[in-house]
């Protein structure tokens, strides 16, 4: 039986329909996709599934399996306040902390004199302790510090806030620790919608691997591309109501999406010629000798128009952007000479040298608060910095998108805004109607846009001023996955000279990207700035991709490299599939085979002794000497794990 069906789902906000006869079907340990334009209704159909927001289904079924739990990432999160941080990831596992705490109260009553010399007090009680210690195992055991501990590093957040109040953390904190909190519960069904928002790169890398090795099903909603390459094996796409299923990752699916549109037009126009001829011949021969045939085939004709006649097809609205400079800047476009910035006496980029020529594409990279934003402002002068200078070369006019878009005016209208710009009513409606803002939508004022919409308006404005350098922080934060994919395509030929033409003719723009989107990253960038967290700075020649190919895994991050921690079984689940071989790159990789074996054997004594001493009755009447016991036997199993792997890999 799958784990989820949901059959004829359909769901309308008054007049508008989002969700028009939905089926989906998703098997136990399923990983897979929801894509869409935004506004579609994929966080709709999400909250339906998770039974939250007071969304119900106008008709349809929704049918989970019996006894499996699904787990929700919402926007909104519902954290104690009151709580550490610390503390309200451990909530996770309260379930857990209450098994803890009878273990321990039926150790206290073992070790009681008096129940030691009655024999079968003694056996009711070990027998409780043996169904207590089988169920603590299965929820975790005395591992779970590890787990809490190793899923906030992975997530970006460090030893440092473990003991600051909820209350008292970011937005971006708050939403991190929802995510980890929603992972430690390890659901047999994991509804992600946009986990990635307040993850930096090192964050999205640690939640793919810990994706990729995730039992339960997952559905995730998501612009992050490179994400849903590889944690994703079917992706579903959302629109006029309805999904479309693609079985593969993001790229299977772009491929599959075109091959299945253009075969619709090729039907589409099919059909429409089949109609074209039909109604000539009806038309020519209505009065006449054949009449009675053409009246005929006009019944016809209307029967097959009204039962078989194919919808156009459509495809996503994507903006109209082309970016292209109006004028040539100087060959050399940034020159840094010792820049340095700090903050109360931390360090964000120690001093360096660095020369951007025109038609670069630099891509700055770094973990959340490293001074990305910090280092692009001192490059452009905005800000002062601690030691060195930055110069901006000559003829260089600089588009800036900022993140944060605090330069707008909110109570301009969108035609205000673009008016300013363009320098004309008519040409500023029609930049808006190019970037998907038609009709009453262009007078809205900007306060009441969405973070995407305003995006888009943002963009617009870069698009007609003719910049010959872009500054972009951020830009594809609030944009769906067809209006990054159409930045993107911009801005790899905005940086491109012109071909065919004399070498007087204007060459290409220059880029300057601060962005955690990876696909974007790695199809526009010609080179990387990569900031560490700790002051640290590297200049990198190459793309993203040649960048993690030529680094070792500890080094892509700052700091120590936190793996997922092992999740552990949720019933009612599956067997496990056999483990995947490791294709090696592990610590444990570099040990000798005689290291490697000796280690394994020393591992495997070790939790014998353990053993041998946790089967002696006598030690149940010290509680704690019973629970520190316990707590090396799960260290040592969780050591033991990779080692094996790491030897049958060799092996094999």
């Amino acid at each position: 039986m799958a784990l989820l069906s949901i059959a004829n789902l359909t769901h309308a906000f008054g007049d508008v329909i989002t969700l028009d006869g939905v089926n989906l079907t998703v098997e136990r340990g399923e990983h897979v996709g929801l894509v869409g334009v935004n506004g579609c209704g994929k966080s709709t159909l999400m909250k339906i599934i998770a039974g939250l927001g007071g969304l119900s289904a106008d008709a349809g079924q929704v049918q989970l399996a019996r006894g499996a739990r699904a787990g929700y990432l919402t926007q909104d999160p519902d954290l104690n306040l009151d709580h550490t941080l610390r503390e309200e990831a451990s909530v996770a596992f309260a379930g857990l902390w209450e098994l803890h705490k009878r273990l321990d109260d039926v150790s206290h009553q073992m070790a009681d004199p008096a129940v030691a010399e009655d024999p079968d007090q003694l056996e009711a009680l070990l027998k409780q302790y043996e169904q207590l210690q089988h169920k603590m195992e299965a929820a975790g055991g005395y591992a779970v510090d590890h787990r809490i501990d190793a899923t906030l590093h992975g997530l970006g957040l460090g030893d440092e806030v473990f003991n600051v109040k909820v209350g008292d953390l970011s937005g971006g904190q708050k939403g991190r620790l929802a995510l980890a909190k929603l992972l430690l519960t390890d659901p047999d069904l994991l509804l992600l919608d946009e986990p990635t928002n307040h993850l930096d790169i090192a964050g999205r890398r640690w939640l793919e691997e810990y994706l990729a090795g995730y039992r339960g099903a997952v559905i995730v909603i998501s612009h992050d591309r490179w994400l849903l390459d590889r944690s994703v094996t079917k992706i579903y796409e959302l629109t006029q109501g309805r999904l479309e299923e693609y079985p593969g990752n993001y790229r299977k699916y772009r491929t599959l999406r075109r091959e299945r549109i253009e075969h619709l037009w090729r039907e589409y126009g099919k059909q429409q010629e089949m109609i074209k001829r039909e109604q000539a011949f009806i038309d020519r021969y209505r009065a006449g000798q054949r009449s009675k045939q053409a009246s005929g085939r006009e019944k016809r004709l209307e029967r097959y128009k009204r039962d078989q006649t194919m919808e156009k097809p459509i495809d996503l609205d994507t903006m109209n952007l082309h970016l292209a400079p109006n004028t040539r800047s100087g060959d050399i476009v940034v020159t840094v000479d010792g820049l340095s910035k700090g903050y109360e006496g931390k360090p964000l980029f120690e001093p360096f040298d660095f020369t951007l020529k025109r038609g670069q594409r630099l891509g700055i990279i770094g973990p959340n608060g490293a001074g990305k934003t910090t280092l692009v402002r001192c490059l452009l002068g905005e800000l002062d910095a601690d030691t060195g200078r930055s110069r901006v070369g000559a003829q260089v006019e600089i588009g800036y998108y900022r993140q944060t878009h605090e330069h707008l005016d909110l109570s301009q209208t969108i035609i205000e805004y673009l008016r300013r710009i363009t320098g004309s009513e008519q040409g500023a409606r029609d930049l808006a109607g190019a970037f998907l803002f038609s009709g009453d939508a262009q007078d809205k004022p900007l306060s009441v846009l969405s973070g995407g919409e305003r995006a888009r308006v943002v963009l617009a404005g870069l698009v007609s001023g003719g910049h010959n350098m872009l500054v972009l922080d951020e830009p594809t934060n609030h944009l769906d996955i067809p209006s990054a994919e159409r930045l993107e395509d911009s801005l790899r030929i905005y940086a491109q000279p012109p071909k065919g033409y004399g070498s007087n003719i204007l060459g290409g723009g220059t880029l300057i990207l601060i962005t955690h989107d990876r696909m974007l990253l790695d199809n526009v960038v010609d080179q990387l700035l990569i900031l560490d967290g700790r002051g640290g700075l590297r200049h990198f020649l190459g793309t993203y991709s040649e960048y993690l190919e030529s680094n070792p895994p500890e080094l892509l991050d700052a700091g120590e490299e936190t793996k997922p921690a092992a999740a552990p079984k949720v019933e009612p689940k599956p067997a496990p599939a056999p483990k995947k071989k490791t294709s090696g790159g592990g610590k444990y990789s570099v040990m000798s085979d005689a290291k490697l074996e000796s280690r394994i054997m020393q591992v495997e004594k070790d939790l014998a002794a353990v053993d041998e001493q946790l089967a002696d009755p006598e030690v149940y009447r010290d509680g704690e000497k019973v629970r520190r016991l316990q707590q090396q036997r799960d260290k040592l199993a969780v050591e033991l794990e990779p080692l094996e792997e790491e030897w049958l890999r060799r092996a094999e």
